[in-house]
């Protein structure tokens, strides 16, 4: 009987047990109080109730939840765009650090948002020099990366 009441008012069966418990705890936490005036089963079946009610609400309290579709879209990106991107960003560090040092330096410099003349002074050559460094060092990486 108590499964029913609980059935009747619960239709998620998860949450159906979990009241179930609830009402099997509060019988057995009030049978010390029954009284007699009426029937074991009556007692039972209005803690039950009761605890059922109590659920009802609780659950009406709660924000509604919807089962997630595996299909719905997501805005991030896939694990395997996530892996590729980190393999070219890894093959791409690797072609840099393969690269000689003078167009290493450019590479870096510019990778870190400076623009020609700022790595000219850095580095104490003229923007050209920097330029054509850099020119070279994207035509290296270029080769590097088609490699794959």
């Amino acid at each position: 009987m108590l499964a029913r009441v609980a059935a009747a008012y619960e239709a998620d069966p998860a949450l159906r047990e979990e009241l179930n418990q609830e009402i099997l705890l509060a019988v057995w936490k009030a049978l010390p109080n029954w009284r007699g005036d009426a029937s074991l089963r009556t007692f039972a079946a209005r803690i039950a109730h009761n605890r059922a009610v109590d659920h009802v609400a609780r659950q009406a309290s709660r924000p509604r939840s919807a089962v997630l579709d595996e299909a719905l879209p997501s805005g991030a990106p896939s694990p395997l765009d996530t892996l590729e991107q980190r393999d070219r960003h890894e093959r791409l560090m690797a072609a840099v650090r393969r690269l000689p040092l003078p167009l290493r330096q450019v590479t870096v410099q510019t990778l870190e948002g400076f623009t020609p003349a700022e790595i000219a002074e850095v580095l104490g050559v003229n923007a050209n020099t920097v330029s054509i460094r850099l020119t070279r060092a994207k035509a290296a990486l270029k080769l590097e990366m088609e490699k794959g």
